[in-house]
């Protein structure tokens, strides 16, 4: 394990409470070298433009009552080229407030679970089912999730991540067309639209019950370890 490795991996013990130490292996040897770097970073300038411009294009959406509270549209943010998309829920009010997704409480601990398994923010994509704040951040309603479900849906086209995580029931119930408790959802890994998917708790969740950190951090080392056996993006 590199000195940064052990660093997050003790990061991860320090918020999340736990006391066992465990050795972590990174049988890959660190990240694969991507094929044809180039033509990777083509793909990825292009896919940044077509995201920042449907982005524009709906900031002004009106297709359910969610556009009422909206302050800024909270599309994505990440990776465009990324090898894996993160789902949540829905935007809280730091993030109505900014436009960008995951920087209230929940962000913060989202970025420290992805160092935890050796990743950057900055190398995965992250997005929510809805895109406008839910009022007092009750659950998006079935019409107001059907509603943004396109955006989601074009965004995963776009960028063709090769792994997707989900967090919290709501968002696994959605894209898995299920009602499935989380607990056994946990237990499995499906498949949406032919890519593997996982699903774990919802860092706000983690937040309100520190007990479940531990269920967590082994929902997480499942996703690193499929991660990094990924083959380069082709």
């Amino acid at each position: 394990m590199s000195v940064k490795s052990l660093k997050q991996y003790l990061e991860y013990l320090k918020f999340s409470g736990i006391q066992d130490i465990f050795v972590l292996k990174n049988e890959q040897g660190g990240k694969q070298v991507e094929v044809d770097p180039g033509q990777r970073e083509q793909i990825r300038k292009e896919n940044a433009e077509i995201l920042a411009k449907r982005s524009m294009e709906i900031s002004q959406c009106t297709n359910c009552e969610l556009c009422a509270g909206r302050i800024k549209l909270v599309y994505g943010q990440g990776n465009p080229d990324a090898k894996m998309m993160l789902i949540g829920e829905g935007p809280g009010a730091e993030e109505n407030k900014t436009g960008q997704v995951f920087v209230g409480r929940a962000g913060q601990l989202l970025t420290k679970m992805l160092k935890a398994i050796n990743l950057e923010r900055e190398e995965v994509y992250i997005a929510n089912i809805v895109k406008c704040r839910p009022p007092g951040n009750r659950d998006p309603k079935p019409q107001e999730r059907q509603a943004c479900m396109p955006y989601l849906l074009e965004q995963i086209d776009i960028i063709k991540p090769q792994i997707i995580l989900l967090l919290g029931k709501v968002a696994s119930n959605t894209i898995l067309n299920n009602q499935i408790s989380l607990g056994r959802m946990r237990e499995q890994t499906f498949t949406f639209r032919d890519i593997p998917t996982y699903v774990s708790y919802h860092p706000s969740a983690l937040l309100r019950n520190p007990n479940w950190k531990r269920p967590a951090w082994e929902d997480l080392k499942k996703v690193r370890d499929h991660y990094f056996a990924l083959p380069p993006k082709q």
